[in-house]
């Protein structure tokens, strides 16, 4: 007995053994899968960054059959760094990659697989769906595929660095600077412009685009080709909608594995109530902008098709795009000579003045803002569900409308009153002398909108009265609402500091507006950036004056306040500054896109208070 209970403890070690060698194995295994996906990762990374920068170079310029055959002789080395990341994936790492791949990403990366189709199997001589055949084995298909995939890895990307605790400021600021930086490159390719265009003009567009200002040192329809335009609008949408809610969209909609931190800043960037609500929400923002971009190209088509006989059908429907993405963004290009002022468009029947009015003041609201109205209306459409169903709707919310929402709409509507009626009484006998009332009117409307941050201009501003000038000078200041494609200090923060005003006057101990408390920090939020936008404007002036001494005072002023504010409204100098001038007003631009407030933060970082109480004491304020 004592012999077999030893052979049983021996064969019993035995299998233990063999466990734990497999265990370590496997262990090993999986830790040597996870260093491999590593690796992969930034060389598929830094892969997609290649891709997009040959890609650029690909369309933007002119190309001999032997540089083109070494150009595609690398895109065919990028797909096979992404044709390897799939496959081993799919072979090593299966588990995690059914656990994170949601389903277009799938069809992206199916998509590139068929990209080996070519390579694997020659070209039918006679193909069974003829079609099919073309477009697999054509080079649109295959750099197409290879482009998608490299956004979307890009994107992940930069979710990965979202999840580090990277300061969320501190992205929002390097990512802006690194679409300016693109995009002035790509302004320069030779298929962009005519007669080509010198860097710093390149660097000044590409930044009033991104910042979706409209400043400009050069003349748009002039200098860009329609390439060039359609760079333009692609640094203009993505500069309107940030950069970032680019990015997120992308990583979130094609990849669950993203971490809560990442998700969380995402969340708090968009302003949506929970962490499930990412992706209806990024896909509304998305699909309202489209719709109202849309919408909008076909209202401008439709005032300018008998005015504007002397474009083609297709000169009118790019000038109604451009024209719709540039009013919503809040931009303020335009590739028509003369811009909105163009005599043609100014001895029309202004119906087009209205129409881009409704798309500016559409981009100004506010995203928050928008998303908030989705809600209410769901919250609508599930009261009137439970009314048909005579039932009683449970967790009915007691403020649909955010105090946001209500402050900004509110706000927004008295200074839209008042600049209409302010514009028309004192340019009535100036700038408007020679119109009819209804035209007027229309102006009137047009010109109140505008210098809130879209930038059109129909009536010259150097013509204004002194009195107007200054009341522009303010709406350009105000801007419009908080996250919106607009400029300013926002309409939020002006709202702010006036119900603090109010509070401090009637002697008030808390700040309140509809019913409700406005917290503390939302107050010196306000205050700081009142303080910082009048000392940056302060000192950009004083420079610009400086740097320029043989312009007029009244211009610089203008000028600085336009670049600053995102506004793009000019008395016509742009072109006329010096380089020290330009690199100013695009170091305003940026601030005035990214925030002096989000800058100095992602540059010094949240510093949390000592844990220290210091004594209270006042000073004297009077």
């Amino acid at each position: 007995m004592s012999g077999v209970r030893h052979l049983l403890q021996r064969i019993k070690r035995r299998i233990l053994g063999a466990v734990l060698f497999w265990e370590r194995a496997l262990r090993h295994s999986m830790n040597a899968v996870r260093d491999v996906c590593g690796v992969l990762r930034v060389i598929t990374f830094f892969a997609s960054v290649c891709c997009i920068l040959l890609a650029m170079a690909y369309v933007g310029y002119d190309h001999e059959p032997g540089r083109l055959r070494h150009i595609m002789h690398y895109f065919r080395i990028i797909q096979g760094v992404f044709v390897a990341n799939i496959l081993f994936n799919l072979l090593f790492n299966i588990k995690a990659t059914l656990r994170n791949t949601r389903v277009i990403k799938w069809i992206v990366d199916l998509s590139m697989l068929l990209t080996l189709l070519p390579v694997l199997y020659p070209r039918p001589v006679n193909p069974w769906l003829p079609w099919l055949e073309t477009l697999l084995y054509s080079n649109k298909f295959f750099l197409g595929i290879l482009i998608a995939y490299a956004i979307v890895d890009i994107s992940y990307g930069i979710m990965i660095i979202m999840g580090k605790r990277t300061n969320p400021s501190l992205i929002l600021s390097l990512s802006f600077m690194f679409f300016i930086l693109l995009g002035s490159f790509m302004l320069m390719m030779p298929k962009c412009t005519y007669h080509g265009i010198e860097y710093l003009d390149s660097l000044f567009v590409a930044t009033s685009a991104v910042c979706i200002t409209g400043l400009t040192s050069i003349d748009i329809p002039t200098t860009f080709t329609p390439l060039g335009l359609l760079v333009l609008a692609f640094l203009i949408q993505t500069g309107a909608l940030g950069v970032m809610t680019f990015t997120s969209f992308f990583a979130l909609f094609y990849s669950g594995n993203n971490s809560v931190y990442s998700q969380l800043i995402v969340k708090d960037m968009i302003y949506t109530k929970s962490i499930n609500a990412l992706i209806p929400t990024l896909l509304y923002i998305f699909l309202f902008t489209i719709a109202i971009e849309a919408a909008g190209a076909v209202f401008i088509w439709w005032s300018i098709r008998d005015v504007l006989l002397d474009m083609s059908l297709e000169d009118q429907i790019i000038f109604s795009a451009f024209h719709s993405l540039s009013a919503f963004c809040n931009a303020g290009f335009s590739n028509l000579p003369e811009g909105m002022a163009n005599p043609v468009l100014m001895n029309s029947d202004q119906s087009i003045y209205l129409v881009i009015s409704v798309i500016t003041l559409a981009g100004a609201i506010g995203f928050p803002i928008l998303v908030n109205f989705r809600d209410v209306f769901l919250e609508y459409v599930q009261r009137f569900w439970c009314m048909i169903k005579g039932r009683r709707r449970i967790g009915r919310p007691v403020h649909i409308y955010s105090l946001n929402t209500k402050v900004a709409l509110y706000t927004t509507l008295i200074i839209f009153a008042v600049s209409i009626v302010a514009f028309f009484t004192f340019e009535y006998n100036n700038s408007l002398a020679g119109f009819s009332l209804y035209d007027k009117i229309v102006q009137s409307i047009f010109n109140s909108t505008t210098p809130r941050s879209s930038g059109f201009v129909s009536v010259s501003p150097a013509g204004f009265l002194n009195v107007t000038l200054v009341f522009v000078l303010l709406l350009m200041w105000i801007g419009g609402a908080s996250q919106s494609t607009a400029g300013g200090i926002k309409v939020n923060t002006f709202a702010a500091i006036l119900i603090n005003l109010k509070a401090i006057i009637l002697g008030h101990n808390k700040v309140t507006a509809f019913n409700r408390t406005i917290s503390t920090g939302s107050i010196r939020r306000a205050n700081a950036v009142v303080t910082l936008s009048i000392l940056s404007y302060f000192l950009i002036v004083v420079l610009l004056m400086m740097f320029e001494p043989g312009l007029s005072a009244r211009s610089l002023v203008f000028e600085a306040s336009s670049a600053l504010f995102t506004v793009g409204s000019s008395f016509g100098i742009t072109p006329l500054l010096c380089g020290a001038s330009k690199i100013l007003l695009i170091a305003a631009m940026f601030l005035g896109r990214v925030g002096i407030i989000s800058l100095l933060i992602g540059v010094t970082g949240n510093q949390h208070d000592k844990p220290v109480a210091f004594p209270t004491d006042n000073l004297i304020i009077n």
